[in-house]
């Protein structure tokens, strides 16, 4: 293209000095210049493509040697990889083994570590350090092996908890209270075992994903209370008795579970429960009522036996009485009069003890026939629902139970007072025959 455009401006000069010359030798001369002008166009087109002929070849043995450079480079990196390749095999082989090692180790770890989370969270230490099983919840789900630091936490959590399990201490914690309010109070910790706040034994509940101290509802018995009481008052280095739950709470939640006397006879009991303690409050009123008759009686009658006069307001002055207003009778008819005495003053003695002793009798049976509306009521279950669940027997077992632990209860203090009063009633109609057996030898000894 620069050669044709050389051309072009060579023939538009020489038609251009054509043009302009008047004559053959200013031609020529014209044509001479434009000559001389083209050879150094041409020489300068030469020189320029020579210069780039050469610069070409240097790029081309730069290029050469940069590729030779590059080979060079290319088989040593593939050495290098090769190398490598072979270190890299031999390295995920001694992985592999150390891995069979470590793989043990590591489904011990997460098995320990989910374990100990457990432990932890289930004692009331976490009442005072919340928070602390996280990290072993997290490093039992993790999938990478622990780290040294990681396995010395897990030994200090553990080495925590036995140290906090000998220790009682105070602390400030939020307590949900019997009535559904939650306040911060102090808590006096006793190991692992027992926490008390107020006086009230705690129990530490993680149910409902939530980790709270709780007052229970029902309190253990007043003696219990009052140590707690007593422990939350004192002093440091003070030593007071405290019941420990070794259950760690266990037994305390029975507590609030079990059913007290009073609760058994109202819910278990049912009409038949009501009617024997009827029974037994009848009769002991009774014993009560007998009894007073028969001790005042007695003191009446031992009164009587200090004084010769005799008092017709006991039954042995009675008795007596009965010489006096005859004293002229023979000693059969004074017998006679003195038995009929002793006839009328027995029965005020005896009355009573008869149904006293069909209550005691009465009581048992009623005990059984509450067994038998029990086991009614719980066939009726079993037929209803199988017996898969025994908590659906349980309401018509417990009735038989109570009823006839009912009925004994009443019946053998009953029996007992019975026999008591029956003694004594026995023992003062036994006075007034021996009194009147003497006022019989005294007369006589009178007649012979």
């Amino acid at each position: 293209m620069k050669k044709l455009r050389t051309l072009m401006a060579v023939s538009l000069a020489v038609v251009s000095t054509s043009v302009a010359a008047q004559t053959l030798d200013e031609l020529a001369a014209m044509v001479e210049r434009a000559a001389s002008s083209e050879g150094k166009i041409n020489a300068e087109r030469e020189a320029e493509f020579l210069a780039a002929r050469d610069r070409q070849r240097e790029l081309l043995a730069q290029a050469r040697r940069e590729l030779q450079e590059e080979e060079r480079r290319s088989d040593r990196l593939k050495e290098e990889y090769d190398r490598n390749e072979r270190e890299l095999a031999e390295l995920e082989t001694v992985l592999q083994e150390r891995m069979g090692n470590l793989g043990e180790l590591f489904g011990i770890v997460r098995q320990a570590s989910g374990d100990i989370q457990a432990a932890l969270d289930d004692s009331m230490v976490s009442a005072q350090f919340p928070g602390r099983g996280d990290f072993l919840s997290e490093l039992a789900q993790r999938k990478e092996l622990p780290t040294v630091p990681e396995l010395q936490q897990i030994w200090t959590r553990m080495v925590t908890e036995i140290a906090q399990s000998g220790k009682v201490v105070r602390f400030t914690a939020p307590v949900e209270r019997s009535n559904g309010e939650k306040q911060d109070l102090e808590v006096v910790r006793v190991g692992v075992f027992n926490a008390i706040s107020t006086g009230n034994f705690l129990d530490w509940d993680t149910s409902k994903s939530r980790e709270n101290l709780i007052e229970l509802a029902r309190q253990p018995a007043a003696r219990f209370s009052g140590m707690a009481r007593d422990l939350q008052d004192s002093s440091a280095g003070e030593i007071v008795d405290m019941p420990v739950d070794f259950s760690r709470g266990q037994i305390l939640r029975a507590v609030v579970q079990t059913k007290s006397p009073i609760e058994r006879v109202r819910e278990d009991g049912g009409i038949v429960g009501y009617v024997i303690i009827g029974v037994g409050l009848l009769g002991l009123l009774l014993c009560l009522w007998k009894a007073f008759v028969l001790f005042t009686t007695g003191s009446k009658i031992t009164k009587q036996l200090k004084s010769e006069a005799p008092n017709k307001a006991n039954p042995l002055g009675r008795v007596m009485s009965i010489y006096d207003d005859n004293p002229t009778s023979d000693i059969e008819t004074l017998e006679l009069k003195l038995d009929e005495a002793i006839l009328r003053e027995t029965a005020p003695l005896e009355t009573g003890l008869s149904f006293i002793k069909v209550l005691y009798v009465v009581a048992p049976l009623l005990g059984l026939l509450g067994t038998v509306v029990g086991m009614i009521a719980t066939f009726q279950m079993i037929t209803l629902f199988g017996t898969g669940d025994p908590r659906m027997m349980a309401g018509g077992i417990s009735t038989a139970l109570v009823t006839t632990v009912l009925g004994l209860c009443v019946a053998i203090p009953l029996t007992l007072l019975h026999s008591f009063l029956q003694g004594k009633s026995k023992a003062l109609i036994q006075v007034l025959e021996e009194q009147a057996a003497g006022i019989i030898a005294r007369l006589a000894e009178r007649k012979v």
